[in-house]
């Protein structure tokens, strides 16, 4: 069987992010889960767990989840609102133009929206 999942974050809270971390570890530990598609949209203030100088010590589990196919998508509006630059963003994760457009669209694509 395959899922297709996307996690949601968008406060500064890091019981939140590693929360959702786990949650998508469990996931993928499932033998039902081959080939599911899971996606983390991160937007407003939990776009910070992102930048190169703040992952610290969730970047190996991210970036493992990474390398299992999860993608990591943050939003540009909540970029540009910060005042972020993209450049300061993990390379794995992928910029989209607005997160919660990028929810809609993977719920309308049969994604199941789950919110840690």
């Amino acid at each position: 069987m395959s899922y297709k999942v996307v996690f949601h974050i968008d406060w500064d809270d890091d019981q939140i992010l590693k929360m959702a971390l786990v949650n998508i570890e469990n996931l993928l530990k499932d033998p039902s889960a081959i080939s599911s598609k899971i996606h983390l949209v991160a937007n407003g203030e939990s776009v910070r767990f992102f930048r190169k100088e703040f992952c610290g010590e969730n970047y190996p589990k991210i970036k493992k989840l990474h390398s299992n196919g999860v993608r990591f998508c943050i939003c540009n509006n909540s970029l540009n609102k910060l005042k972020y630059k993209p450049e300061n963003m993990l390379d794995i994760c992928e910029i989209v133009s607005t997160g919660v457009i990028e929810i809609c669209r993977l719920q309308d694509a049969g994604f199941a929206y789950i919110k840690p």
